[in-house]
């Protein structure tokens, strides 16, 4: 499955897309950068595409924006073929919009500079102020208008840059890590921020980002990345809960994976054998058959082992001992040794009633319904 992508279609699962790419390969130096037989964005819909540095996301948003030609393939636009360059290619430029990691901004006013995109797009002097105005005011930066952008910081700068974005009303908006740069509050509250915006505005967005938080918050499809190919497009759920390959899923969180061969199908019930242990899911295999047991840490439920534990709708109960726990803020990753190795998210009020730590003797339980099996 490394070479082909589960969901990836023309568009969004509705109908016709408003932005599309056919056929979309590039280049670099000899090598692939970019390998996408097809992938669209419907009207109104987020698309995030998440992956690794260097996975290719940012020339797929720059080829779908029209900044950069891809050596094989076409862009879609309202159903209509992109040309390669000439008048038509600039005016289909000009119904996009895209804001970068960094600020592009020009050594003249925040007024100025938000002003930019339209008069770009032949709309001066007063009615470009009279399409800025509202935006300053919804970025909460119009008191800095005066301003030169070089003083801003760079919250204040992003703000600008969305600003000028969505002053131009444009069809697409194509948003290439803009928050990477910031600090954790600055970056939550733009975050939220923008994504106000962009559901009252019912803009369609494509959202390119390493950060799979940001792709579950924002993202009505998510989209998988790596070395220039789509792997895998879906609903967050489907992506995060079902992912088609290993490197899709250690991408998306998936901590636990173990390889284990399949025992028994009792109508859908699985037993698979795995490292020292058994474990029951939901699904159809063939029994002998070799697969990948993935659990998402969230899943796992952890208790020390001499509590009284009633028993519940959880199938797996496997005890074991703590090897390590690793604070996480208001979390912890507590490893634990069950013949197989698991990973589970606890909470650090959990953690210190229950007084885990290495070594401790514990239960750890999750339901039949969150593994999720996938070939080997």
């Amino acid at each position: 499955m490394e070479h082909g992508a589960r969901g990836v279609g023309q568009g969004g699962p509705n109908g016709a897309a408003v932005l599309e790419g056919r056929g979309l390969r590039v280049r670099f130096a000899g090598s692939t950068a970019l390998d996408v037989p097809g992938v669209g964005l419907q009207a109104g819909e987020i698309f995030a595409v998440i992956g690794p540095n260097g996975a290719g996301k940012s020339t797929l948003l720059r080829v779908l924006g029209l900044l950069e030609l891809p050596g094989e393939g076409d862009v879609i636009f309202q159903g209509r073929p992109v040309p390669r360059n000439g008048r038509e290619r600039l005016a289909v430029r000009r119904r996009l919009a895209s804001v970068f990691q960094e600020a592009l901004l020009c050594d003249a006013t925040v007024q100025a500079n938000a002003e930019l995109g339209l008069r770009l797009r032949g709309v001066t002097g007063g009615e470009a102020a009279a399409g800025v105005a509202p935006w300053l005011v919804r970025l909460g930066i119009e008191h800095l208008a005066e301003r030169r952008a070089r003083t801003l910081s760079g919250g204040e700068a992003q703000r600008l840059s969305l600003a000028r974005a969505f002053a131009v009303k444009p069809e697409v908006l194509l948003l290439d890590e803009p928050f990477a740069a910031l600090d954790p509050p600055t970056r939550e509250e733009l975050l939220g921020l923008l994504q106000r915006l962009l559901r009252e505005e019912a803009r369609t967005a494509l959202w390119v980002t390493h950060d799979r938080e940001e792709a579950l918050r924002l993202g009505d499809r998510v989209g998988v990345m790596m070395a220039g190919r789509l792997l895998q497009v879906g609903r967050p759920p489907e992506v995060f809960g079902h992912p088609v390959s290993e490197a899709v899923a250690r991408f998306v969180g998936v901590e636990t994976i173990l390889p284990g061969r399949v025992a028994a199908d009792r109508q859908g019930l699985l037993t698979i054998d795995v490292e020292g242990a058994q474990v029951e899911a939901l699904g159809r295999r063939r029994v002998g058959e070799r697969v990948l047991v993935c659990l998402r840490p969230e899943d796992l439920t952890v208790r020390r082992r001499e509590e009284a534990v009633p028993r519940d709708s959880a199938r797996n109960r496997l005890e074991g001992f703590v090897t390590e726990t690793v604070p996480l803020g208001a979390q912890y990753r507590v490893h634990v040794d069950c013949g197989a190795p698991l990973v589970a998210l606890v909470t650090k009020q959990s953690l210190e009633e229950l007084k885990l730590g290495p070594g401790s003797l514990v239960l750890v339980t999750f339901k039949a319904s969150a593994v999720h099996v996938i070939p080997r």
